[in-house]
């Protein structure tokens, strides 16, 4: 591989490689260059070169090599310019394309040309011998060999593309492009193979897009655009497959859109569901499901009733009668009645899945039979008046296959409405997205319906009849034996009792009991028109009422009676209500529950399957690692076996499993050993042995070849002189043939040199001019140039001019910041200065507060002692006691407050007073020490207000 400084370099090589012919060389470069982990950044060189890669890919028709170089650009490309990457696919699809029309237009016959059933597979063996054997190919095989190589070349660059593009959320535009054209592709030229392969990778893409959802650059289905496109890329596929009548892989398709709008949660645009409905009702129309095609009519009728704004009366009234035609052709029997528990099952899960698909949603009830049913269906077609809508014909025919009761007049009078109806139809104006209708398909069903209705209200009427006249009565069949086939089929499904007895031509309706449902029936209305008649003929006499005599309020209790009644009923219907909103309730919390149980569920079970996944891979490891090393010791055992023989040649018994892998080895090392030490010894005998056998021959072929050397020598000498004599005689005649060449141009010589004269000035004049423009050209690029650089150099200086009073306004208005904040720095410092000298002074007011109040205390403490020697003197009168009395109303607070340990505990203080008298002392402590206790709180709360008010200067 030849490594280059630079792309260009490889693209120039390749071009050169190209020109000589050599393009898979060319092809061969470029694929290393883009294959190379040295070029990883995108440059618009990388894309030229995949533009030059791709052509080289198609002209060859090398799909590996495209898909290689496809990949490792889309890595390049991935997250700096996405839309190169699309340049080059969209030239890649269009050069692939363009070469397959161009083989499909040199063909001449194309349906001869595609006639191969699969484009992935190889030639057949008998067309590889008819080609070798036959010696003339015949048209059909060229056109073969011309048309499909190229056709498997386009379909496999489709796939490569898809696979290229696939969960890549920038790309999606592209990838829904490139499958509507691989869909293209296969409508017009009938590919059936293909068409399911590439409804599968798609299909396998989307899986892939929901399994692995922590991939990068996911496209996000929730969002309105990516939606729109998956959407629309299986709707183009459904068309495409009822339009090659693939319709089981139409099913699928429909199944695929179903579970997308499942996935995402989010109901489509009408026009999508109007598509998707459509299609369904071909679909089940040609499966023969007739309920599920008409509910899907149901559902299309009523999406274009209300949302089509621009449908016109006629058009409604064309799909209100093809809706009603699709249910009056379902079968008025149940199919599984009588059936085993097992199919009832199955058509139950079956009724589910196809309900689902329509827009049913069937979980809720319990019986599933009973919500998609012909008569239901019939009721709602008559609730939601799609039979108003419908044409005048049909609804004729609806009342009389299911209302009216005429035995002998209703296959006459259904017959000519079929002509009329088989007429109707034709393609809708206003509904483009409908296909064209022709209620026509309806007739031979409703033929049928018509004959079962006959048959079961003619065994209502009669017990035998002849085939003919039953025969006679139905003029849609030509045959006896479709009727019969019909009535079998009534018979099974119990719609119908009858015997056909073709010995004696007749048809048995057996016997019903007289409670059977359709005797009974048939009886009452017989009852009911007799009692009309009866009235009719004897109409009875009218009689005065006496009750307005016997209760003159009757009016106003009836009155009263109904607005009870009306009361009574609003409150049993907003009971109902109420019941009904506790049941929705009820059910959405058992629903929540469900949920959140089947959550954890799910996630126990990942975690185990995880678990399980985990230790069946160690296992597995482990398992691969024992095998290994028993091969390898397996085979290091068959190795010594093979090596050691004995002197007799027979083997030494060795137990393979008893021995180890490193004895194994030991043992295969040491024969290797001595098997190369023999080898040597022997190496050197015939060594020895080929050196006398050399020596020996040489000696005897010396003389010989100098013999040969002699002989040698002469021949040559004479071959030499012969060539040298034949090398004068040629160059003899050469000379000679020159000059009679030179003599005979010598005549033209004049007109050569005014020939040459006349090129020699128009090449000058020539030449002259070029050098004048050239120059003139060059005058007036530098003008251009140097006009250029002047406005650049005044666009910078007027640049720079205003750069610096843009830069000059900014240091202003820095400078002004910076002033600013030093204005309010130094206002902040004032103020914080002044403030800590106000908290200062607060300091030494509540220091000289504290001294004074220790003072204070002081001289409070020392009192006692005064008041003790006061009492140790004898007691005065009262009238000389004046001064002693406050003493001893001092003292006496001293007997209720606390005293210091030291204080009480002191040798040098004074003896305790003798206790005074109760009476006097107790009558006279309770002021004073009220008082002090008084003048002890305002201390306290006069120290704590100062601390606090302190404590909030500090703070401030």
């Amino acid at each position: 591989m030849a490594s280059y400084s630079k792309p260009e370099n490889a693209l120039k090589r390749a071009e050169e490689l190209i020109n000589v012919g050599q393009k898979q060389d060319a092809l061969q470069t470029l694929h290393d260059l883009i294959t190379s982990k040295r070029y990883r950044a995108w440059q618009k060189t990388l894309e030229r070169i995949m533009f030059k890669y791709v052509e080289l890919c198609v002209e060859m028709r090398k799909g590996r090599f495209a898909k290689d170089g496809l990949i490792q650009y889309r890595i390049i490309c991935q997250q700096v310019n996405v839309s190169s990457l699309e340049e080059v696919i969209k030239h890649f699809m269009h050069l692939s394309t363009e070469k397959a029309e161009q083989a499909r237009s040199q063909a001449q016959a194309l349906e001869e040309a595609l006639d191969v059933d699969d484009l992935e597979a190889d030639k057949r063996p008998e067309d590889l011998m008819l080609s070798y054997v036959s010696g003339e190919k015949g048209k059909e095989r060229s056109d073969r060999e011309l048309v499909t190589p190229w056709f498997k070349f386009l379909w496999e660059t489709y796939r490569t593309v898809l696979e290229i593009l696939r969960n890549n959320s920038k790309l999606e535009a592209l990838y829904a492009m490139t499958a509507h054209r691989a869909f293209q592709f296969c409508k017009q030229y009938k590919r059936t193979t293909e068409f399911r392969r590439l409804c599968e990778i798609i299909r396998n893409h989307l899986a892939n897009l929901n399994k692995y959802r922590d991939q990068r650059d996911r496209p996000d289905l929730s969002a309105p655009e990516s939606l729109q496109l998956y959407l629309d890329t299986r709707l183009e596929q459904l068309k495409i497959a009822t339009e090659l009548e693939l319709w089981q892989e139409a099913f699928r398709s429909i199944e695929d859109i179903h579970g997308l709008m499942c996935l995402v949660k989010k109901t489509p645009k009408p026009s999508l569901m109007v598509v998707y409905y459509a299609k369904l009702t071909e679909v089940f129309w040609i499966s023969s499901s007739h309920l599920y095609h008409a509910y899907a009519w149901f559902r299309l009728f009523l999406l274009q009733k209300s949302f089509n704004k621009n449908l016109s009366q006629k058009d409604l009234q064309l799909i209100a009668s093809s809706v009603v035609l699709a249910a009056l052709s379902v079968p008025p029997y149940n199919h599984i009645r009588g059936a085993s528990h097992l199919e009832q099952e199955h058509e139950k899960e079956r009724n589910l899945r196809m309900g689902n698909l329509i827009g049913f949603n069937l979980e809720t009830k319990s019986d599933s039979r009973e919500v998609l049913s012909r008569s239901l269906l019939l009721s709602e077609l008559v609730s939601k008046s799609v039979m108003s809508c419908a044409t005048q014909e049909v609804k004729d025919i609806y009342h009389l296959l299911e209302h009216e009761f005429l035995p002998l007049d209703l296959a006459v009078k259904v017959q000519p409405l079929l002509v009329k109806i088989s007429k109707l139809g034709g393609k809708l104006s206003t509904a483009s997205s409908v296909p064209e209708i022709q209620l026509s398909q309806y007739i031979p069903a409703l033929e049928n319906l018509a004959t079962l209705r006959l048959l079961q209200q003619v065994s209502n009427v009669y017990q035998t009849m002849k085939i003919e006249t039953l025969f006679g009565m139905i003029p849609f069949h030509q045959d006896f034996s479709v009727v019969e086939k019909i009535s079998v089929d009534a018979v099974k499904h119990d719609f119908v009792s009858m015997k056909v007895d073709h010995m004696r031509n007749v048809v048995i309706f057996c016997k019903r009991s007289l409670e059977s449902d359709g005797l009974r029936e048939h009886l009452a209305v017989f009852a009911e028109y007799l009692n009309k008649a009866r009235q009719m003929i004897h109409p009875p006499a009218k009689k005065p009422s006496k009750l307005g005599a016997f209760l003159p309020n009757l009016t106003e209790v009836v009155e009263k009676e109904h607005k009870r009644l009306l009361a009574r009923k609003s409150i049993i219907e907003k009971r109902k209500e109420e019941q009904e909103r506790h049941l929705l309730e009820m059910e959405r919390e058992e629903e929540s529950k469900r949920l959140r149980l089947q959550k954890i569920t799910e996630e126990a079970e990942q975690r185990r399957l995880a678990t399980e996944y985990e230790q069946r891979r160690s296992q597995r490891i482990l398992r691969e690692i024992e095998e290994k090393e028993m091969e390898e010791k397996q085979a290091l055992l068959q190795e010594a076996e093979k090596r050691i023989k004995t002197k007799k040649g027979k083997k030494p018994l060795i137990e393979g499993e008893k021995l180890t892998k490193q004895s194994l080895m030991e043992l295969t090392l040491t024969e290797q050993l001595r098997e190369r030490q023999e080898m040597e010894k022997k190496l050197q005998k015939l060594a020895k042995t080929m050196d006398y056998l050399e020596r020996a021959k040489r000696e005897e072929a010396a003389p010989l070849i100098e013999a040969s050397y002699q002989n040698r020598l002469v021949e040559e000498k004479i071959l030499h002189e012969h060539e040298q004599q034949q090398e004068i005689k040629l160059s003899q005649e050469r000379h000679e043939g020159d000059l009679r060449e030179k003599n005979r141009l010598v005549r033209m010589m004049e007109n050569k040199e005014v020939y040459q004269e006349m090129v020699v000035s128009k090449r000058q004049a020539e030449f002259n001019r070029l050098r004048r423009e050239r120059e003139e050209r060059i005058s007036k690029i530098l003008h251009s140039r140097s006009q250029e650089r002047e406005k650049l150099r005044k666009l910078k200086y007027y640049l720079n001019l205003e750069e610096e009073r843009q830069q000059r306004l900014r240091e202003e208005e820095e400078a002004r910041r910076l002033e600013e904040a030093e204005r309010r720095r130094k206002e902040e410092a004032e103020r914080k200065a002044k403030l800590d000298e106000i908290a200062e002074k607060q300091r030494q007011r509540e220091l000289e507060l504290e001294e004074k109040e220790k003072k204070r205390r002081e001289e409070m403490f020392s009192r006692p002692a005064v008041a003790a020697s006061a009492s140790s003197a004898p007691v005065r009168p009262l009238e000389a006691g004046s001064s002693a009395a406050p003493a001893a109303a001092a003292a006496a607070p001293s007997q209720g407050r606390y005293v210091p340990k030291f204080r009480r505990e002191n040798p040098d203080a004074a003896a305790p007073a003798a206790p005074p008298e109760t009476d006097r002392w107790t009558s006279g402590s309770r002021p004073s020490s009220d008082r002090w206790r008084s003048d002890d709180r305002r201390s306290s709360f006069g120290t704590g207000g100062a601390g606090s008010r302190s404590t909030w200067s500090r703070n401030r």
